[in-house]
């Protein structure tokens, strides 16, 4: 079994703020993101100028595409991002023309267990799907359980390639032991921290200790 990737979710306000974490975490973590609210204070050039200090790793654009799919892919893809996301609420074809552009992952919110659709996206060559605990659902209490476990192992049975998101930190990683995590995606837990790269070794570490 593969380890999980390690993703650092770069929503902060500011490309200085990204850049600066991105530069200290950038030997710990195999994907670099420009977060959504970063996207949408930035623009687009803050994941040219990811890129730019990370040659050599994966590049998010965390975009969560509802309409236009091809055209911000394309968009996205020239400004350096591997990947886009986009939201488990736009159409098939929305999804479909910006696989042409870029890889996408499809960011699972409310309404997404609908396995026709699922297959559907499968059937248009998209595989990478995000597990998702929102900010908000986490600040109202949500916490991770064997819900989430099955949720997750569900999507993998069915071959997609699952990401593991929202409130995660290194204690969380424990419940999916056993399971092949595509990738676990922190955000606030690596870049609010005092000290990032402690941060991110600290979830590399436990990756290490429970994937081998």
């Amino acid at each position: 079994m593969a380890k999980p990737m390690l993703q650092v979710a770069l929503d902060t306000d500011t490309t200085a703020q990204a850049l600066s974490v991105a530069r200290q975490v950038s030997d710990v973590v195999d994907v670099v993101e420009a977060g959504t609210l970063l996207i949408y204070q930035e623009g687009m050039s803050a994941v040219r100028d990811l890129r730019a200090i990370a040659p050599n790793k994966i590049v998010l654009a965390d975009a969560k595409v509802a309409d236009a799919g091809g055209h911000v892919g394309k968009v996205a893809k020239d400004a350096g991002a591997d990947w886009m996301t986009c939201i488990n609420a736009a159409t098939v074809p929305t999804m479909a023309q910006a696989q042409k552009q870029i890889e996408v992952q499809v960011e699972l919110y409310e309404g997404w267990d609908n396995k026709e659709r699922a297959q559907e996206w499968l059937d248009n060559g998209i595989d990478q799907v995000v597990y998702h605990q929102s900010r908000d659902a986490k600040a109202a209490g949500q916490v991770w359980g064997e819900k989430d476990l099955n949720s997750v192992k569900k999507l993998i049975d069915m071959g997609f390639k699952v990401s593991v998101t929202g409130g995660v930190k290194p204690e969380v990683l424990k419940l999916f032991a056993g399971v092949p995590v595509y990738c676990f995606i922190a955000g606030r837990a690596i870049h609010g921290a005092d000290d990032p790269h402690a941060a991110a070794m600290a979830f590399k570490n436990e990756i290490n200790r429970i994937w081998g």
